[in-house]
């Protein structure tokens, strides 16, 4: 086999194409604060207030974008509770014809999930069959400011609101 015929045997990274390019309007550096409702994490949890913030980054030359989150989360008096982190990747995946996102908090979770975009809402929901099923909603119907909403439901269960916060592009 000559050079140029390994070359080409070779299979070659995905083209980056437009599904990228409508991904990324869902993906500015923002901040939030808002509150989780009591209970959101879990039965006898308060309700939280939190302050939080986001940055993104486009990896593998557009193929990707890598989001890292952090939320400080207090008593409704004030006290500190915890700082929550999340690193998220998400993308197009040609092979399912959907978006992809891999996510790992520091509370040791990590997940796989599928998305569409919905108009001006990007949607991801969890993959498989685990016992608490995650819905992630960005709304971009106001082009100045971003609705995010976590949404759990365990086993078959409906949807039952965690947080729901307005994300300031910075």
């Amino acid at each position: 086999m000559g050079t140029s015929t390994a070359v080409a045997a070779v299979p070659k990274p995905i083209d980056v194409g437009p599904e990228m390019e409508a991904l990324r309007r869902f993906c500015p550096d923002v901040t939030w604060t808002g509150t989780i409702r009591e209970g959101g994490m879990g039965p006898g949890t308060p309700a939280m207030p939190s302050v939080g913030r986001g940055t993104h980054e486009v990896i593998q030359d557009g193929r990707w974008i890598v989001g890292t989150y952090e939320q400080d989360q207090f008593l409704t008096d004030g006290t500190f509770v915890l700082t929550w982190k999340l690193h998220w990747v998400m993308g197009w995946d040609p092979s399912s014809q959907s978006y992809r996102a891999t996510m790992a908090d520091n509370y040791g979770r990590t997940g796989l999930m599928r998305g569409m975009i919905d108009g001006d809402r990007l949607i991801f929901e969890s993959l498989g069959e685990a016992p608490v099923r995650i819905r992630l909603t960005w709304d971009l119907t106001d082009p100045h400011r971003i609705n995010w909403r976590n949404e759990l439901a365990v086993g078959d269960d409906s949807w039952f609101l965690v947080e729901e916060y307005r994300m300031t592009p910075v």
